[in-house]
């Protein structure tokens, strides 16, 4: 990897030829072969199973409008995740997620994946009695910054009393902005990925400011 210095600022330059939602999709494919379809997840009374079964419809299915829709919509696709789960084996669930997106879709695969897959991976990883952190993804860490701006605005969009700042551990920050008192969420950009899609309790972040602020940071609404 190449990096440039610019005053006091190490920038480090990632290879342009990575897709880091590929890399992801196939890494959570291994994770899925080797635990199994019965191992707990982050998604709340999702297995394994559940899991690929929902991604799989969200590429391939028009029910995936619910992922992007309120209310019945979404409960419609909750029902046709469960079914599929238990239709199709989760061998066959697995090679489909493996097999990437639609030919329609691969050209929009990192932009639309990249921190869906992540946190999929980490819901999984996670979701087990044991979790040991990652510490070889610092190139990962790197692309999920540079994309954080705008995934972060949509995740807060629900927080009514925050004026957010996001600090990585770096000390690089972004300005998210808000009508509320101010609050930092500083971690790692995978940790406050994941805190910000509603992983709050699997999270390893700090929250510094305005105690009401980091009370509706801890309780309010987030996530896509």
């Amino acid at each position: 990897m190449d990096f440039t210095v610019h005053g006091y600022l190490t920038v480090w330059c990632l290879p342009v030829d990575k897709n880091y939602a590929q890399i992801e999709r196939q890494e959570l494919c291994d994770l899925f072969e080797s635990v199994g379809p019965d191992h707990p997840t982050l998604c709340e009374g999702w297995s394994a199973a559940d899991l690929a079964a929902h991604l799989v419809l969200r590429e391939n299915s028009l029910k995936a409008v619910g992922l992007v829709a309120p209310g019945f919509l979404a409960k419609k696709l909750a029902k046709a995740t469960k079914k599929l789960a238990k239709k199709k084996s989760f061998e066959e669930l697995v090679d489909k997620v493996r097999s990437g997106p639609p030919f329609y879709l691969k050209r929009f695969d990192e932009a639309m994946n990249l921190f869906e897959f992540f946190v999929h991976h980490e819901d999984v990883r996670r979701g087990g009695a044991e979790f040991i952190p990652r510490t070889d993804i610092n190139d990962l860490e790197n692309v999920l910054w540079a994309k954080q701006e705008r995934f972060s605005k949509l995740l807060v969009r629900g927080l009514k009393g925050v004026d957010l700042t996001i600090s990585n551990t770096a000390g690089e920050t972004i300005y998210l902005g808000g009508r509320g008192k101010p609050v930092v969420l500083k971690g790692a950009p995978s940790e406050i990925a994941l805190f910000l899609f509603g992983r709050r309790d699997h999270s390893e972040v700090e929250l510094s400011g305005d105690p009401e602020a980091i009370n509706e940071m801890k309780t309010g609404k987030l996530g896509g």
